[in-house]
């Protein structure tokens, strides 16, 4: 009996050949997972981002202008910057301001560094003095062109008292927020024509606390007005911040021979 097969029937019996990849399917169902998986990567990155751009927007500025440097500088290019703002209706400007290290001047021509404030009670009970030094505090010099620093344009009124003060509390609130370490600001108030000066207003920074929190816009308006134009909401946050702090100033000696500027409240 023939054995042999032809080599058409031989094959005809081999297994037909495997003609699809084995791996594709599971090829194609990685594909789909890794880019499901990159689709929930990205969708979770946009969300950090977003949320992180949130998070880290920064609050509103306080002041559109702020001094550089620090120390006597800064407060020095404050008293350049605010004083330039402040204009009396003849367009001549309501005062200079000088900044300086806390000093007085005794004697003409002398001017020795001030070390200490104290402030006198109602019945003229003297409080604790308190240190003052260049570390700690600024002092501000409102002069106008008159003798004694007075103002020559212009009748002495109680509205330009009020813009006075209202310099006065700006300064404070520059001074506070961008000059580190100050914790007092002193300012000497211009006398009236032919009086010497008597008044100031000493601030502390915890006095205007509340002020440094908001914008300075939401105080003080970004247009000075002139002294009959200031609007009542300002004339409000001035008397309240600044009425209280007016004093009558002199000086005295301590035992070690340091001087103290003596505070004595106004009469209510």
């Amino acid at each position: 009996m023939a054995t042999d097969v032809t080599a058409d029937e031989a094959r005809a019996k081999e297994p037909p050949a495997e003609t699809s990849n084995p791996i594709r399917p599971h090829r194609e169902r990685f594909l789909f997972v890794y880019g499901l998986l990159g689709g929930v990567l990205a969708v979770a990155v946009a969300g950090v981002v977003v949320y992180a751009g949130r998070s880290i927007n920064p609050a509103p500025t306080w002041s559109s202008w702020k001094p550089s440097g620090g120390g006597l500088g800064a407060a020095s290019r404050i008293a350049e910057h605010v004083s330039a703002t402040y204009r009396l209706p003849n367009g001549d400007q309501l005062v200079d301001v000088i900044a300086k290290a806390p000093s007085v001047s005794p004697t003409s021509g002398e001017t020795a560094p001030l070390h200490y404030v104290a402030i006198q009670g109602k019945k003229g009970a003297g409080s604790v003095p308190f240190p003052v030094s260049s570390s700690n505090s600024v002092m501000y010099q409102l002069c106008g062109l008159g003798t004694s620093c007075s103002i020559t344009s212009g009748a002495p009124t109680v509205a330009r008292g009020t813009l006075v003060r209202r310099e006065i509390f700006e300064l404070a609130l520059y001074t506070f927020k961008y000059v580190g370490g100050i914790k007092h600001v002193i300012a000497f108030m211009p006398p009236p024509p032919g009086q010497s000066a008597q008044y100031l207003v000493y601030l502390q920074k915890s006095d205007l606390a509340p002020y440094l929190k908001a914008p300075l816009t939401r105080t003080l308006g970004s247009h000075v007005p002139f002294p009959a134009t200031i609007p009542a909401r300002e004339v409000h946050a001035i008397d309240a911040a600044t009425e209280p702090k007016v004093y009558k100033f002199g000086l005295a000696q301590a035992q070690t021979g340091d001087l103290v500027l003596v505070l004595t409240p106004l009469a209510a």
